[in-house]
């Protein structure tokens, strides 16, 4: 089962000093924190942001280049998760209405579902195995998840510091 996910934000991780893109289902469950390298942030971000370069950068061109050629990106799924990696899928959606997926890198696939309006999916098998966050109701029993520290960083954001990581 998929679960949509919206992009809270770029952060820093405390322990790495690397960006992690941090997804959040709707109903406010669970918070994926996934890392990718500096450009996907600054891709993500300046999306995010709604600020164009000067040039257009990969992401971008690669919108105009699907755009020019009909088609768009319909949803991205974020679907499995191997050996520490994340792979997601692209939905492109073509100018006949026939679908196809393509494998991506999230950090890639998000950039361009940004750009797109597409919505964001995990597998709720994924959220279940991966670093994730559950956000519990008050009273619910913690679990062991063995780096705290790291739990308390997303427990304690604040949406508005997202802005203070510029890429």
């Amino acid at each position: 089962m998929y679960v949509q996910m919206t992009i809270m934000g770029v952060a820093i991780d405390p322990n790495t000093n690397g960006p992690v893109i941090l997804l959040r289902d709707l109903e406010k469950r669970y918070t994926l924190p996934i890392w990718v390298g500096l450009l996907e942030a600054a891709s993500i971000s300046q999306a995010l942001e709604g600020t164009e370069p000067p040039r257009p950068m990969t992401h971008d061109l690669a919108k105009v280049l699907l755009e020019e050629l009909g088609a768009g990106v319909a949803r991205v799924d974020v679907d499995t998760l191997q050996d520490n990696v994340f792979h997601a899928k692209i939905h492109l959606r073509l100018a006949d209405g026939e679908e196809r997926l393509v494998d991506s890198r999230p950090s890639d696939a998000m950039a361009l579902a940004l750009r797109f309006g597409a919505e964001i999916y995990a597998e709720e098998s994924v959220l279940l195995s991966s670093a994730t966050v559950v956000v519990r109701e008050p009273g619910a029993p913690e679990e062991e998840d063995g780096d705290e520290s790291w739990r308390e960083f997303l427990e304690n954001l604040d949406p508005d510091a997202f802005g203070k990581y510029k890429m």
